[in-house]
């Protein structure tokens, strides 16, 4: 997706640009995030009779059944899968230009899957009716209940259709809250979550919150920058809004932070740097967007000479930055351990001369 959307910048079309998004752990550090019990009234019953779930927005999406035919935003329906509940129909990214499967695809195998729409804007309506969708899912980035690679130009259209929809925001909290509720959301589809690889799985994302709360704290002075590039400028992401750096941030991580005049155009989310400025803030290590609409650093040390002068990237002490995490503990607890481990191998560098 092309960045001139950002000449008229909204929330929707800043983080579909590739900017940097900016995603029962409830740690102390983590401040006062809700609890896994706190869904009370939010599920509805799984297997048989009528469904409900009160999603994010405080809508009620209710069904005299239990859904089956679910359409969902691809993130969304691999963190589902993750639980056993598997999308006859997506939309977002989903493959590659090679054919490939997309990074927010997750573990689905997506020749078995409908995709409605691949990229921004895509959103073929007819495909999607002849699915019969019974509920329709996606993520949430701002406060106005906007779904998330759902065109606003035929939202409506796709709402009158007849399967209710369901927002799970990941704007303005910490990524354990959407982890939580689409937890709740999985089992009120009839996910077993007390199945041992599910346990198992939110263990090792608790261990996981755990040990880079105390990399963090061993390593005070490493500091992180977050970016996205595109051909004409580096984004330089700021920790507010974002689900999973509010949650780094909230364990002790040391981040970049732009200021909130430099974030203006974007609504609060990122600062843009051209590249001649690349070298505007020092960091020890650097997290960059790992979706498919970014540049990687591989094409970057080919492409722009200023970016290979940073002290990180001269140090190799650049990671991916997974901006739009697949909200299972499963796919989760990998992001928290490789942070962990980069900060803590982490040499402490020089500002750039």
């Amino acid at each position: 997706m092309s960045h001139a959307r950002l000449s008229q910048p909204s929330r929707r079309g800043i983080l579909a640009a590739g900017g940097a998004l900016g995603l029962t752990a409830a740690l102390a550090a983590c401040g006062n995030d809700k609890k896994d019990g706190d869904s009370k009234g939010e599920g509805g019953a799984a297997k048989s009779g009528p469904w409900s779930f009160k999603d994010d927005r405080g809508e009620t999406a209710k069904r005299d059944t239990t859904p089956k035919n679910i359409v969902a935003f691809t993130g969304v329906a691999a963190a589902l899968f993750d639980y056993g509940i598997e999308c006859k129909g997506v939309f977002g990214p989903t493959k590659t230009k090679d054919g490939k499967a997309d990074v927010q695809a997750g573990d689905m195998d997506i020749s078995k899957l409908t995709i409605i729409g691949n990229e921004w804007g895509q959103f073929k309506i007819e495909k999607y009716a002849s699915l019969a969708p019974d509920l329709l899912i996606s993520t949430m980035f701002d406060d106005q209940g906007t779904l998330w690679y759902v065109p606003e130009e035929s939202k409506k259209k796709v709402l009158k259709l007849g399967a209710p929809s369901v927002g799970i925001s990941v704007y303005d909290r910490q990524m354990n809250q959407p982890l939580q509720r689409i937890l709740a959301l999985a089992e009120s589809l009839g996910a077993d979550v007390k199945a041992d690889k599910v346990v198992k799985a939110k263990k090792r994302f608790e261990a996981a919150s755990e040990r880079l709360r105390k990399v963090a704290k061993a390593n005070k002075d490493i500091k992180v920058l977050v970016g996205s590039a595109s051909q004409e400028l580096l984004y330089v992401s700021g920790t507010n809004l974002s689900a999973d750096l509010e949650y780094f941030k909230a364990l002790g991580v040391n981040f970049v932070e732009p200021p909130e005049k430099a974030k203006k155009e974007s609504g609060g989310w990122f600062e843009n740097l051209s590249w001649e400025n690349v070298d505007q803030y020092h960091a020890d290590v650097i997290m960059m967007d790992n979706r498919t609409s970014a540049i990687q650093p591989a094409d970057l040390d080919k492409s722009k000479p200023t970016w290979k002068k940073l002290p990180a990237v001269k140090a190799g002490q650049v990671i991916p930055r997974v901006t739009e995490p697949i909200y299972s503990y499963a796919k989760c607890a990998p992001i928290l351990e490789d942070l962990a481990d980069a900060i803590e191998k982490a040499k402490k560098l020089k500002k750039a001369a």
